[in-house]
């Protein structure tokens, strides 16, 4: 005898409500995993940040340095191709305007 038409095999409530608060409680527990990963990840992004900050600072002080220390040897070196050609600023000034 076949099954009247809409009879199927159901689960009961209890079933349902068991699967339902298991399915809450680890879906809790993946929350609170992923609320714990981005606060680590947060405070090694803030010391990340600084340790850039620090080092871009850092970066920027050597690129002066060096800058300076650049100028002053061409400065020298002017210096010295000025006292070699046995000619006075004026002369390499208006040949260089000239």
């Amino acid at each position: 005898m076949p099954r009247p038409k809409g009879s199927k095999n159901k689960k009961t409530a209890a079933v349902e409500n068991n699967a339902a608060l298991e399915a809450v409680s680890d879906i809790d527990a993946h929350v609170a995993a992923a609320a714990d990963a981005i606060k680590t990840l947060t405070e090694e992004l803030k010391a990340k940040k600084a340790e850039l900050k620090h080092l871009t600072k850092a970066k920027a002080k050597a690129e002066k340095a060096a800058a300076e220390k650049k100028a002053a040897e061409d400065k020298a070196q002017l210096l010295e191709a000025v006292e070699a050609s046995g000619k006075s600023m004026d002369e390499i000034m208006s040949f260089l305007k000239g």
